[in-house]
């Protein structure tokens, strides 16, 4: 049994990836992205608190945030506190919810209710 020979065609190229302007606007659209892509949401209640307290989570502390949930989430826990740079969020691991914001200066002699587990960060 003989093949035919097949004529000889010309490959296809890979088309060149253009890659994303480096700058301050494009970071900060990157920051936007990933902020609102973020798996955790805040309630109300939490985001007033957020507000009340001055503190601000940049997307390296939310990634943190999202990891602490996921370690609580990863032991069977359905609420639990973290601590991270001071400041403890109480979460429900089950609907990925900040309930609730609270400083350092706050956080002296509170007690914490409802919660199964801690997950302490840094």
């Amino acid at each position: 049994m003989r093949i035919p020979p097949q004529p000889i065609t010309e490959r296809q190229r890979p088309t060149p990836v253009s890659r994303p302007e480096t700058g301050g606007a494009a970071f900060q659209e990157i920051l936007k992205k990933r902020l609102d892509t973020s798996t955790l949401k805040f309630s109300g209640h939490a985001q007033a608190r957020l507000r009340l307290r001055g503190i601000q989570l940049d997307a390296e502390q939310l990634r943190k945030l999202e990891e602490a949930v996921d370690k609580a989430a990863a032991k069977g826990s359905r609420d639990t506190l973290v601590v991270m740079n001071g400041n403890v969020f109480v979460v429900s691991v089950r609907n990925r919810t900040v309930i609730t914001v609270v400083d350092r200066d706050s956080a002296r002699e509170n007690v914490f209710t409802q919660i199964d587990s801690a997950v302490l960060t840094d």
